[in-house]
């Protein structure tokens, strides 16, 4: 049995039938006696809007304040998902970055993780239950919600897969992994099956979207092997491990 860490993306959970689609994707990968912990971000264009309704209050918001509104998205998110799991059959519970453990610096908008200490998660894991974390969040020590930044939820995977010791990371996006090129735009790109660290990090720093610079940069220190697949269809994807790791050998990639 593997310990796996799936992360969706707000294209993935964008609506309803998208969450009842994700959730029974985590069922099958629970009932192929998997432990399970999924980390959200927002509902589609939900972090968009809430920006839209702050700056349409005050051109200028309080940070802090600022913060505190960007993670209802993900709570959101998380909630619902775990409700679409429940009616799956299965058991979840949800959890705030707060709950799960994420402590931050003091930076709102942009704060670093400085430890994760998810004892919540790995009860309900232990219980064998389905937990899901809000992404892009944690708590600083004031006791303020913080945000992570662009890629936070990427970030907050891998970084919860650390903690937990899981065996890989599954980043789920809305193309069937990492490609020579984005296959939205250029129809001939060409898939990559697998990729290391530095190359994934260089292909980051030229402008590639497909994972967070931050999240690679975390995956690679602690050799977190990550799975970039699609929440759209089954196909393979990419595998981004360590150099001498042998890609065969991780868990659930059929």
């Amino acid at each position: 049995m593997a310990l796996i860490v799936q992360k969706y993306g707000g294209s993935s959970v964008a609506d309803a039938e998208s969450i009842k689609r994700v959730a029974r994707r985590v069922v099958e990968t629970k009932k192929k006696g998997n432990s399970v912990a999924v980390v959200v971000s927002a509902m589609g264009d939900t972090t968009d809007d809430l920006i839209d309704q702050a700056l349409s209050i005050d051109s200028n918001p309080p940070e802090r304040e600022m913060d505190m509104l960007m993670t209802a998205g993900e709570r959101i998110s998380m909630s619902l998902l775990a409700m679409a799991i429940h009616a799956e059959g299965a058991s979840a519970h949800s959890f705030t970055g707060q709950q799960a453990g994420f402590f931050t610096d003091a930076r709102y908008g942009a704060a670093h993780i400085k430890s994760v200490k998810p004892d919540r998660v790995k009860h309900a894991l232990d219980e064998g239950d389905v937990a899901i974390v809000a992404g892009f969040q944690g708590i600083n020590a004031n006791g303020d919600a913080t945000t992570l930044g662009r890629g936070g939820s990427d970030t907050s995977a891998v970084a919860l897969a650390v903690a937990l010791d899981a065996d890989v990371c599954e980043i789920y996006t809305d193309v069937d992994g990492i490609f020579t090129a984005d296959p939205r735009i250029v129809p001939t790109a060409r898939r990559i099956p697998y990729i290391d660290y530095e190359s994934i990090l260089e292909m980051a720093a030229c402008g590639s979207k497909v994972l967070a610079l931050r999240c690679v940069e975390y995956a690679q220190r602690f050799k977190m092997p990550l799975h970039v697949r699609s929440s759209f269809s089954h196909r393979p994807g990419t595998l981004v491990v360590p150099n001498g790791v042998d890609p065969r050998t991780l868990p659930n990639l059929d």
